[in-house]
């Protein structure tokens, strides 16, 4: 067409032009018969910048680049991964405005290493998007439950999108009234803020849809105390608030049918031991929980022995079939009986390299794992380098050195 329809400019990209002269013509059952006719002037165009999703790059040379030097030339100095970055979260770099140098200042200003922003900022790019007052703002609120700035520092190191994830700071000031009104203390707080921080970006009617549907949960069983239950099941599993009520329930249900548990037996399952495993997808449950069910069938367990063997430590259906299958090979190859394990589950806590060097350590220093307790396989790292020091005195006495 002329140049009076259509035009292209020397941008790089392939924009929109609007033609001189638009006809507008109206259907009859809209407008009837009439037309329009609407005069624009050949200047007036669709900006790419306004329609990036429309906008193709050309390849010339004269293009104008889709990332702003300045910068990309920013995060290099600031020791930034920007390969990373870009693979995480793209569109960032598409965006006019960024403060990652707002971002640098207020994180050194709390006493982050230049290293842990870098490391922020490669992993969760998003973060330079926030402007210095809300992120000022966010910040005082997790003041109310952290107690100093190196904390958050921390938490940022290890999860940069508890605090970055949402600009929502009513929704922040809100989830944490909430979840003060519910009783949680503030040391739970911070377990949760440190555990789960996505707690405190979701919205506040999923939390509250959470709190009430465990409320209702333990008045069903019986219990007159709701409220304390449910701080219970949050203190033990801070996860818990991040999952959906479908889930926890279905699981519920499933421990309740497989175990043949009464409603007394099932409060205190899951305001104790088995609170962890509320969260676990329900096929994970169900796919774990036969593993185990089968493998201790083979080992000549009775239904009564898994049965007890599972409740009374839950967290074994956390294990997939080949680390259980392992964990228990490795104690049956060094003479350790089905019996014993059943007795102590809590030994399967342990990984198989820490299983391995201990019962190593355990037969150099003359003790039968065969015929003794084994429950030291499990204890803590403290604890048993205190026993293992005493075995080891006592066979240098018996052996006079």
């Amino acid at each position: 067409g002329s140049n009076d329809s259509m035009g292209l400019t020397s941008l790089g990209y392939l924009t929109i032009m609007a033609p001189r002269n638009l006809l507008y013509m109206r259907s009859n059952f809209l407008f009837g018969s009439r037309c329009w006719m609407i005069r624009f002037s050949a200047e007036i165009l669709f900006k790419s910048v306004s329609f990036r999703l429309f906008s193709m790059k050309c390849d010339n040379a004269d293009s104008e680049p889709l990332e702003s030097e300045e910068l990309l030339n920013n995060l290099l100095t600031m020791g930034v991964d920007v390969d990373m970055a870009k693979k995480r979260q793209p569109g960032v770099f598409n965006r006019r405005g960024t403060n990652e140098q707002n971002l640098k200042t207020f994180l050194l200003s709390k006493g982050a290493s230049k290293e842990v922003i870098a490391s922020i900022i490669s992993r969760y790019p998003r973060a330079m998007t926030r402007t210095p007052e809300s992120l000022s703002y966010r910040w005082d609120l997790w003041r109310r439950i952290v107690t100093s700035d190196l904390e958050i520092v921390a938490i940022l190191e290890r999860s940069p999108e508890s605090l970055f994830r949402s600009s929502n700071n009513l929704n922040l000031e809100k989830n944490i009234e909430f979840l003060y009104s519910v009783g949680l203390t503030h040391k739970c707080l911070c377990r949760l803020l440190t555990s789960a921080p996505r707690t405190f970006s979701n919205s506040l009617e999923l939390n509250k849809q959470m709190v009430e549907f465990l409320r209702d949960v333990c008045l069903s069983l019986g219990h007159n105390d709701p409220t304390g239950v449910v701080r219970k099941i949050i203190f033990k599993n801070p996860f818990i608030l991040i999952q959906s009520t479908k889930r926890v329930k279905t699981n519920i249900e499933f421990l309740q049918s497989t175990f043949n548990l009464n409603n007394e037996q099932l409060l205190v399952l899951i305001h104790g031991p088995g609170a962890k495993i509320l969260d676990l997808s329900n096929d994970c449950m169900r796919r774990n929980y036969t593993n185990i069910k089968e493998r201790l069938f083979s080992l000549g367990c009775t239904t009564e022995e898994i049965r007890k063997f599972v409740l009374s430590c839950p967290d074994v259906i956390f294990l997939g079939e080949k680390k259980f299958s392992d964990k228990i090979d490795c104690l049956i190859e060094e003479k350790i009986s089905i019996s014993q394990i059943i007795e102590n589950p809590r030994i399967l806590d342990s990984s198989i390299s820490t299983l391995k060097s201990r019962i190593k350590e355990l037969v150099n220093a003359g003790y039968n794992l065969s015929t003794s307790n084994i429950s030291l396989l499990s204890w803590s790292q403290k604890r048993y380098n205190a026993k293992l020091k005493k075995l080891n005195t006592g066979q240098n006495v018996v052996l006079g050195n």
